[in-house]
């Protein structure tokens, strides 16, 4: 299809938008970029997204689904006013028609005269299995083909009747609403006033090629609805898609792997399951990311307290919503990049109306390959916002279990924030810190009388460990580990740093009203200490984990080093 695309148009003239931008590492083969893949996904290498900074032929930072068409559609607006004839070209995944905003865009393209084509690559699969009435419906439309064979088969055979052809040709385009009918009885896109082509074979470049240059000449919103495979032509791809959804290196003879260690989304999966044992009312949602969230097996224990909405995350929460209302205990999973999406659902929909709603937030904090539009860093400067919200943010697995088994007690959105992969197991916890009397936060020993004292919570607490004991020898030095992160319990931490001379708060996500910043507003009230904070400025780019710790200055050495600076000022 990518070939298809560069065949017929002219990037960068023509703009290719790709929704989410998994779809566009073909695209970015022919334009330029094969030189140097194999750092695909890699620091300082290629971006597993369209990304305008690498090439001209990326028109924008795609990483969220349902985003292309309203972007298609202001760029083929611009083109109008400005005069221009180039094509503007939007790709969207089956999967993004499960999102309400590709809909508001539709609908805005209705009567439109734009050279704006939008095609819809239907491989029935998103990140998990599609689900749906949409995904039912273009089911439907891929079983109603004969229509456009039809069509294009009877069009050239009048057509090469001398003398008469053309003529006979016109007479008979008054009876195509008739045989339209016949073929395919109702389509959603051209009810909406859309052009529509298709379905055709995603895979055979000519004839697609073909519907394309025919999309060109109509000179209105049109939809050209291709049917592919995903993975077409490798067998592994073929027989495990779901390992391929935002994929990055590996051999072709080996195929990439699949997760097989215990992770924070694995055990939350397993614990909640264990919770929903127990409790009837437990229920799961999650935004078509089934697997990647770990629920998987809750999935096939209670399938009827199981909902995989699609890609719908603000229909996800309001959704969540109604289910609390009549006494459920609703778990909703998301990815922390994707619940930034939904900001005014849980503003209106579940803190206005004091409604318990436990959100797992997956993927927060640094995400390692996936870049700039994934990262987790800004839920807490986001949902703080919200009066009454409760967080937490487990640094090991133990802490996940307390932080769920607290969150489905509370009678609050309580949110239970962890980050992608493995704990870290290389230092002994439970020997470092001494538990609080309500387990909410843990502390070394000796933290009272400390002169340095530093604050931290979730992953990044083995950093911030790290540069402790870097300290350790030169200064009297204690830290505090924080499970719930808001509201803070302020007098305890008044407590813990009484004899600090210098109380410094590392955190793993925006530092713009991040958990850091409030810590450090209160603590300075009085005058008496300095309190400065760690925590990130700007966005960030993809590469592992190690290595955008170290961009952000949070390796225990640099964490250590600043310390350091500050206490010799």
């Amino acid at each position: 299809a990518t070939i298809a695309l560069h065949r017929v148009f002219n990037s960068p003239q023509d703009k290719f938008i790709f929704d989410v931008g998994h779809q566009c590492y073909a695209h970015k083969l022919l334009t330029g970029r094969a030189e140097g893949f194999e750092t695909l996904r890699k620091y300082g290498g290629t971006s597993g997204f369209c990304n305008p900074a690498e090439s001209e032929h990326d028109p924008l930072y795609e990483g969220h689904c349902g985003t292309s068409l309203s972007a298609a559609l202001g760029l083929a607006e611009a083109n109008r006013i400005q005069g221009k004839d180039d094509y503007v070209v939007a790709i969207v995944g089956d999967g993004a028609l499960t999102n309400g905003m590709i809909y508001e865009a539709l609908n805005n393209c209705a009567g439109k005269t734009l050279n704006i084509i939008i095609l819809i690559n239907d491989n029935e699969m998103s990140i998990s299995k599609n689900v749906g009435g949409l995904h039912r419906y273009l089911s439907k439309i891929r079983n109603s083909k004969g229509y456009f064979s039809f069509k294009r088969g009877f069009g050239g055979f009048l057509r090469k009747i001398p003398l008469i052809g053309k003529g006979l040709a016109e007479f008979f385009r008054w009876i195509k609403n008739g045989i339209h009918k016949n073929f395919l009885k109702d389509n959603l896109f051209e009810d909406m006033g859309l052009v529509y082509l298709g379905p055709i074979d995603g895979h055979d470049v000519e004839k697609l090629s073909d519907v394309l240059e025919e999309a060109k000449t109509k000179n209105a919103p049109c939809v050209v609805h291709m049917k592919t495979k995903k993975g077409q032509g490798y067998s592994y791809a073929e027989e495990h898609p779901e390992n391929y959804h935002s994929v990055g290196t590996f051999t072709i003879e080996q195929g990439a792997a699949s997760a097989q260690m215990a992770s924070f989304s694995s055990v939350a999966g397993d614990y909640v399951c264990e919770l929903a044992e127990n409790d009837p009312t437990v229920c799961a949602i999650t935004a078509a990311m089934c697997d990647g969230t770990g629920l998987t097996n809750f999935a096939k224990l209670y399938p009827e307290r199981f909902f995989d909405v699609g890609i719908a995350e603000e229909h996800a929460i309001t959704f969540a919503g109604g289910l609390s209302v009549a006494q459920m205990k609703p778990i909703l999973f998301l990815y922390s990049t994707f619940a930034q999406r939904g900001f005014d659902q849980f503003f209106h929909d579940i803190s206005i109306q004091g409604l318990p709603l436990v959100l797992a937030l997956d993927r927060s904090g640094i995400v390692s390959g996936d870049g700039i539009t994934h990262q987790g860093i800004f839920d807490c400067s986001m949902l703080t916002a919200l009066p009454g919200v409760e967080i937490y943010s487990p640094e090991s697995y133990e802490d996940l279990r307390f932080a769920f088994t607290k969150a489905v007690e509370s009678k609050a959105l309580s949110v239970v924030r962890y980050p992608k992969g493995q704990e870290m197991i290389d230092y002994e916890k439970d020997l470092i810190f001494i538990p609080a009397k309500n387990n909410e936060y843990s502390y070394t020993e000796g933290v009272e009388n400390a002169e340095i004292v530093l604050i931290s919570y979730g992953r990044i607490c083995y950093e911030t460990y790290r540069a402790l004991r870097l300290l350790e020898g030169k200064h009297s030095v204690g830290m505090v580990k924080l499970k719930k992160i808001y509201p803070l319990d302020f007098s305890a931490l008044e407590g813990l740093t009484a004899s600090a001379k210098l109380v410094y708060v590392v955190e793993e996500g925006i530092a713009s009203g991040g958990i850091a910043e409030k810590i450090a507003v209160k603590l300075s009230e009085n005058g008496d200490k300095k309190v400065r904070i760690r925590a990130i400025e700007n966005y960030v780019r993809h590469g592992s984990l190690q290595e955008l710790l170290q961009e952000c200055g949070l390796m225990g050495e640099q964490i250590a080093e600043d310390i350091t600076k500050i206490v010799e000022e």
